[in-house]
């Protein structure tokens, strides 16, 4: 709860700064009244922290976690920090906030999306590789390179194959009306989001469902592929395909991906998913962006922290790639030592393999281009050092008089509902009675490929959805000589939603 009696002019100043990435502003108040980092009332939808987040001022994220923000607050839809920085693509606080150990499986009030559909339906393939870093398992070079023998070879299987799962529920899980990632990738025609997807174990037979707040144009029932091709990207298809995605599933009103096709004028693809096709699909290898070593330098980021002192003593070892702080990791295999800002930032952006022969998502050396697995912390690393969080209370005159640190909020405990994301073990059955009111869609664009998936507006498809008109008249006004002009992007999502909408016109005022 915010400070009603005299925090109110202080928090909207607070939040300008965030807004405007003004650094002096937001540190001169946070360093009369730490309380203010917590400020989210008074009209704002959203917190300082979302506004910081959603901008990329890095530093003004740093600053407010310092000063006890809430790493997992919501804004008025319901949507955390790291859903708006992975809206917008910005990764660098996306790692921020990941070493803030932030909450990556919450969903959003509005449809269940939780930050990976956020990431996915705009293509941001760096922010997907830091969401899923936890999930990865990443096994120490030896254990790759040597025999496991009995018994722990078979404690490591087993181990591997929870790790798999927990990540294959996390990659599936399900938004309104059933849209994983790979959906929303598939249809804006992502596909280096679509590869990565698919070797973290992405369902690539996943289906919609019959029930939902969105109005899904396609149609229940379908899988990636129908989306892929609604949207028109060949080598989203190629990718599907070649992957085991079949052409010959029906969704819920009996269409084939090839129908989709010829129904959004995607003409190019009809060829490839024809079902009698004998093109050939091309082999794609593992996706660049896979990163094994990402886990276990996040967790010594997260126990060490990312300040770590320049080396000033003569016998200090000093980091080959900056030349500025002390290393403190040191790289299983190889052996060469890093500091832990380099090891992270390198594991974060590295698309390049390695020149040995090791299991994909491995990262070179800078050193020695030898391919590293994983990282462990040095024994003379320091520790974090951890600030004393102020805790946000209720008093007259808080430029004044800094809230007590001992007194505790009186809104701790209380925790708002959210919507709970449907099971991706659910699933429509492709016999179940399609929309009755769903008629086919008809594509208006003049250009080939429609240019709609072809520019910026694509990213504001899941944000911004407006119902088309061809849904809510008949056939025959639609083929009629009054006809309005619609797209395929504002044809797909139904409901628009005037509460996200207000959260981000405030966010981009």
């Amino acid at each position: 709860m915010g400070n009603s009696f005299g925090c109110s002019a202080s928090g909207e100043r607070l939040v300008s700064a965030a807004r405007d990435g003004d650094l002096v502003e937001a540190k001169m108040l946070l360093d009369c009244n730490p309380c203010l980092a917590k400020y989210s009332t008074f009209g704002a939808l959203n917190s300082p922290l979302h506004f910081a987040s959603a901008k990329a001022h890095n530093e003004i994220v740093t600053l407010l976690l310092d000063n006890g923000a809430d790493v997992n607050s919501r804004n008025y839809c319901g949507q955390t920090a790291l859903m708006q920085a992975c809206r917008y693509g910005h990764w660098e606080v996306v790692q921020t906030l990941l070493l803030s150990r932030c909450n990556v499986t919450r969903a959003d009030y509005l449809s269940g999306r939780t930050a990976l559909h956020f990431a996915a339906v705009n293509g941001h393939v760096r922010c997907i590789t830091l969401l899923v870093a936890d999930f990865v398992p990443n096994a120490p070079f030896e254990a790759i390179n040597t025999q496991i023998e009995g018994e722990r070879g078979d404690s490591s299987i087993a181990r591997n194959r929870n790790d798999q799962s927990t990540l294959s529920k996390f990659v599936n899980k399900a938004a309104d009306g059933g849209n994983t990632a790979l959906h929303m990738a598939a249809l804006n025609g992502h596909f280096d989001c679509v590869q990565l997807l698919l070797d973290l174990h992405a369902n690539v037979s996943a289906v919609t469902f019959h029930y939902g707040t969105s109005m899904d144009m396609i149609g229940a029932g379908s899988t990636p592929l129908h989306y892929a091709a609604c949207g028109g990207n060949l080598k989203c298809c190629q990718i599907l395909l070649a992957r085991g995605a079949s052409r010959l599933n029906l969704n819920c009103n009996g269409w084939l991906p090839l129908d989709v096709a010829r129904m959004w004028g995607r003409h190019w693809l009809e060829p490839l998913l024809a079902p009698n096709s004998d093109t050939t699909i091309p082999r794609f290898p593992s996706s660049n962006y896979l990163s094994l070593p990402l886990s276990s330098v996040l967790n010594i980021a997260r126990e060490c922290g990312l300040q770590s002192p320049t080396t000033s003593l003569e016998d200090a070892e000093t980091c080959a790639v900056c030349l500025e702080r002390q290393c403190s990791v040191a790289a299983e295999g190889c052996g060469h030592e890093l500091c832990v800002r380099c090891a992270l930032y390198l594991c974060s952006t590295c698309r390049v393999p390695s020149n040995i022969v090791a299991p994909p998502g491995s990262i070179p050396c800078p050193l020695c281009r030898h391919g590293i697995l994983s990282f462990v912390k040095l024994p003379n690393s320091p520790a974090k050092e951890t600030k004393p969080r102020a805790s946000l209370g209720l008093c007259t005159t808080c430029m004044l008089h800094p809230c007590d640190t001992d007194c505790s909020s009186p809104a701790s405990n209380v925790r708002r509902n959210r919507v709970a994301s449907v099971s991706s073990d659910i699933f429509c059955p492709v016999t179940c009675t399609p929309f009755p009111s769903v008629t086919k869609p008809l594509c208006t664009c003049n250009a080939c490929p429609c240019p709609s998936l072809e520019s910026g507006e694509t990213e504001t498809r899941d944000e911004s959805p407006r119902r088309s008109e061809a849904t809510s008249t008949g056939q025959d006004k639609i083929e009629g000589a009054g006809q309005e002009r619609t797209t395929c992007s504002n044809m797909f999502w139904g409901r628009s939603c005037s509460r996200e909408h207000r959260c981000n016109s405030e966010v981009n005022a």
